[in-house]
């Protein structure tokens, strides 16, 4: 498979040229309060994970393998445009994990700079389960420790008004929405990976040999529309979506007693929702990321590889000394990369 070099290059070359923009501008204080001195100490609960979901023809049925993913307790900060947060799946939180499972990774960064909504996946899960309420002819739940799944991918947005509208307000409640606000964005975005088993992924008592695999590669890329938006009401009450629409050139190679591969346009979603309580002293908030990825269709290959992200914040905002306010400047890994 040879990738489309050209295409993808010209994509990045033209939001680049949006951030250069988005940098130059400033928030119009009438709509977004920001506040770089205040210290936001997070503690918080979530939960990563990425299905594959794969669609049966003519019936009404969809099988989904999720992953030994767990609830996860963190706590982090945001300081000086800088976040960082630490979290795990603490056991009492997560009973029915599978402790004798693979480990994984799921690192995921969703940024939203000025006029700017960035996300990257890098994920690698190892062990899937198929639970028994989706199998007609199994009372247990389904066991793979050997499916592995790798999932690699960027979207870079630009937002039109984004000098009215700050999602960082509503992600890590660095700023604070003044007043309502909307703003349509453009984008690009581009994923690959696989996922694999050592056999056929669904088992043979549920018969369904046709749509069975062993393995399937896919690559796919293209531009993106859609809109964001804040409601602000009350002192401090938030509601925010954001909403987009690709239109994905993609690739796929599928394995089972043949290899068979196919390329097709065709459309994805990522989807947000936010909604809390956030002004100077705390904030109490919940958000949740969806993607839906959508692999190219091969009749009768029909799958989508689905990534969430949900997270309840607890949020104590503070000012710091003088003293400690120099030190964390000097050492800042924001203001190291941008030179500022």
């Amino acid at each position: 498979m040879r990738l489309p070099i050209a295409v993808l290059f010209s994509g990045f070359l033209f939001l680049s040229s949006l951030a250069a923009q988005a940098q130059k501008s400033e928030y119009d204080s009438n709509y977004v309060e920001v506040h770089p001195e205040l210290f936001g100490l997070r503690f918080y609960f979530s939960k990563k994970y990425t299905n594959v979901a794969i669609n049966v023809p003519d019936q009404d049925r969809r099988l989904i393998f999720r992953p030994n993913s767990g609830n996860n307790l963190g706590v982090g900060f945001t300081y000086q445009k800088f976040t960082l947060n630490i979290a795990g799946p603490l056991s009492f939180l997560n009973p029915n994990r599978q402790l004798d499972f693979p480990k994984y990774w799921d690192l995921q960064a969703h940024m939203y700079p000025k006029k700017m909504i960035i996300d990257f996946f890098g994920q690698f899960y190892d062990g899937f389960i198929l639970s028994e309420d989706q199998l007609q002819n199994s009372d247990q739940d389904y066991l793979r420790e050997d499916i592995k799944l790798r999932k690699y991918g960027l979207n870079v947005n630009y937002l039109f008004h984004g000098d009215k509208l700050s999602l960082q307000a509503a992600f890590n409640q660095s700023h604070i929405q003044k007043k309502s606000a909307f703003s349509p964005f453009v984008g690009f975005e581009v994923y690959g990976g696989k996922v694999t088993g050592d056999s056929l992924l669904i088992p043979s008592t549920e018969q369904l040999e046709s749509v069975n695999f062993r393995r399937v590669n896919y690559f796919q890329f293209g531009p993106k529309v859609g809109g964001a938006g804040t409601l602000v009401f009350g002192k401090g009450f938030f509601l925010t979506g954001v909403a987009g629409i690709n239109l994905s050139l993609g690739y796929a190679e599928w394995e089972n007693s043949s290899v068979e591969e196919k390329w097709g346009a065709f459309p994805t979603f990522f989807l947000r929702g936010f909604a809390g309580y956030n002004t100077k002293k705390f904030s109490i908030n919940a958000n949740y990321v969806w993607k839906n990825l959508a692999l190219v269709q091969e009749e009768p290959f029909d799958q989508a590889i689905n990534t969430g992200n949900y997270r309840i914040n607890f949020v104590y905002k503070f000012g710091v000394g003088k003293s400690f306010e120099k030190k964390f400047q000097k050492f800042n890994p924001i203001r190291l990369i941008s030179k500022d």
